[in-house]
């Protein structure tokens, strides 16, 4: 049974679940529901699906993370990045509108869904932590600057589109004297009303004496708000005659049965588009996870987090969704609302299935400008300018990453973007552990303790030299510090001993090995023996499989000191006896 809980977290959580725990969760699902309902109209219409695509996406999803998943606070749906990537990988494959543009959405739902699966059962989440957080922060920042532009037209009422932001910015020039004015006031007074609602609204409320979770609860019902009064702003005003474009016809039915089309040809044009979902969609989702699950000394396993939304993925390619993932502003919400186990994504799943039975024809004459006002304050959010500030102060490598991500992502798109950035990542890791700091270390006076000679009074011996490497040896510095150890004992007559010091080494490979043993023989043909000292236990057990340990010619000391205070007294002249 133990196995079992381990795959399906909800036999855990499920047999404590009492009466308490119910009416909490409840009133979590009835504010995020509230949130949901034009988040997911709007989500869908970023990714170019229909608008009851996002309902469909937000339901049976949530309904399987809560099976699998092991968040506590964790909302499941449409998000915006992930939206806008799935809108870039389905434009190259399809036409937006057609049959084959939403079947493909269901493919890569599917492909997202099996790697998310895979990487779980074969415990590969730490796969995601080659995005580093520099790379993500500047891509999401990037992204949200790409989407805000992208829904400009929308708010114009005009023509455009395009993947990036110089695309976009020719298309909204191009087309800007085409602006609809009814639109434009509808989607202007919208954006205005809801950044408001964001950050007046709820201190009003309180000024006002309302309590302060139903300041919260009406605080997030803003957007609810927005879309009813310019629904019965175009029904009353017939908008649609001057045309506004609004959502249209939307079926009344809970989420169909689809099947993805699983052809070699589409799988393969989907096939990275869909892996690059899946990291982002897994990063940003585990990232949130652990964020709140802190705030309750609760804990989230990543492994699992990774099966739970590979099932909601797969959940949404065989109910007509588009992929998903964990969604920060919803699971702030729903955490703050009070939800205390999965059962509240549940519950919000129940609640959206009955807006998509019975809402669904209230939103007929909903303007796709409000919508996209929707997206624009939720994305803008997620900007996020002083990351380039903050990374130049502290570190030029990680500023590097990035500007690049950034600068990527906005003029070629953020599929391009996104791997530019794990690029960056890795050569910049590269370069800095292929050049390790190397520092010759003497003794403090009156301690056992050694620092660096650059930086403090310590006490040194002619015939010693000990050198420190704060990184670990691999393939890329194995000869970066044998030439630094070369160059620093020649010349040197009076050197006798190198220790090298591991206090930071936590890996030798075969490559670094090598090296090691090019430098025992240099130094041996100088006059001069290598010593190791501190050296860690899974280091020193891999070194005993090779032959290197044999051929040393010094010894391995325990302590550092300990290796100063041996070599001291065996250089010292013999006592002259006095007769």
């Amino acid at each position: 049974m133990t196995r079992i809980a381990r795959y399906f977290p909800i036999l855990t959580w499920g047999r404590s679940y009492g009466r308490d725990t119910f009416s909490d969760d409840l009133l979590a699902a009835v504010i995020v529901t509230i949130m949901l309902i034009p988040q997911s109209l709007a989500y869908a219409l970023l990714a170019g699906m229909p608008p009851e695509a996002g309902l469909y996406a937000s339901i049976v999803p949530i309904l399987l993370y809560a099976v699998f998943g092991t968040s506590r606070a964790l909302a499941v749906g449409p998000v915006a990045i992930v939206s806008l990537m799935t809108a870039a990988a389905l434009g190259q494959v399809a036409e937006q509108g057609t049959v084959g543009y939403a079947t493909a959405a269901l493919t890569l739902a599917a492909l997202s869904g099996a790697i998310l699966l895979a990487m779980g059962l074969f415990r590969l989440g730490f796969l995601a932590n080659f995005l580093s957080h520099p790379v993500i922060a500047g891509f999401i920042t990037a992204s949200g600057i790409i989407i805000a532009l992208g829904q400009l037209r929308h708010i114009l009422g005009i023509g455009g589109g395009g993947d990036t932001v110089v695309e976009l910015l020719e298309g909204l020039a191009r087309n800007l004297t085409q602006t609809n004015l009814p639109t434009l006031v509808i989607g202007a007074g919208a954006t205005a009303f809801l950044f408001w609602v964001r950050r007046g609204l709820k201190p009003m409320l309180r000024r006002m004496g309302l309590g302060p979770r139903l300041a919260d609860v009406a605080t997030k019902a803003g957007p609810v708000a927005a879309v009813v009064a310019t629904t019965l702003a175009v029904w009353l005003l017939d908008l649609t005659a001057r045309g506004v474009a609004v959502v249209g016809a939307v079926p009344q039915s809970l989420p169909p049965l689809t099947l993805p089309d699983l052809s070699p040809g589409l799988i393969g044009q989907l096939a990275l588009p869909a892996l690059l979902i899946s990291v982002i969609g897994f990063v940003e989702s585990i990232s949130v996870a652990q964020t709140l699950a802190a705030k309750k000394r609760e804990r989230v396993n990543p492994d699992q987090e990774l099966i739970g939304l590979g099932a909601a993925n797969l959940g949404a390619a065989f109910t007509g969704g588009f992929p998903v993932t964990g969604g920060f502003s919803r699971s702030v919400v729903n955490f703050d609302a009070g939800a205390r186990t999965p059962a509240a994504g549940a519950y919000t799943a129940a609640g959206l299935a009955i807006a998509a039975l019975a809402l669904t024809p209230l939103i007929h004459f909903l303007p796709t400008a409000t919508l996209a006002a929707t997206i624009i304050v939720a994305v803008l959010s997620l900007v996020d300018f002083g990351i380039l500030r903050r990374s130049w102060a502290y570190s030029r490598a990680d500023f590097t990453a990035v500007a690049a991500t950034m600068a990527v992502t906005l003029i070629f798109g953020v599929e391009a973007g996104v791997s530019s950035g794990v690029a960056v990542s890795i050569l910049l890791y590269l370069f800095r552990t292929s050049r390790p700091h190397i520092a010759e270390v003497g003794r403090v006076p009156g301690t056992e303790h050694f620092r660096n000679i650059h930086r403090h009074a310590v006490e040194t011996d002619p015939s010693i030299v000990t050198l420190r490497v704060d990184e670990s040896l691999y393939f890329a510095n194995a000869r970066f510090l044998e030439d630094h150890i070369l160059d620093r004992v020649a010349g040197d007559e009076a050197l006798r001993h190198v220790i090298l010091q591991c206090t930071a080494i936590n890996e030798i490979d075969l490559s670094a090995l090598e090296s090691l043993e090019a430098i025992n023989r240099r130094l041996d043909e100088m006059g001069t023996k290598l010593h190791l000292s501190e050296v860690k236990g899974p280091v020193m057990d891999r070194l005993k499989r090779a032959h290197f340990l044999d051929d040393l010619t010094g010894q391995v000391f325990l302590s550092q000191h300990a290796a100063v205070c041996a070599l001291s007294a065996a250089d010292e002249p013999p006592a002259r006896s006095i007769a």
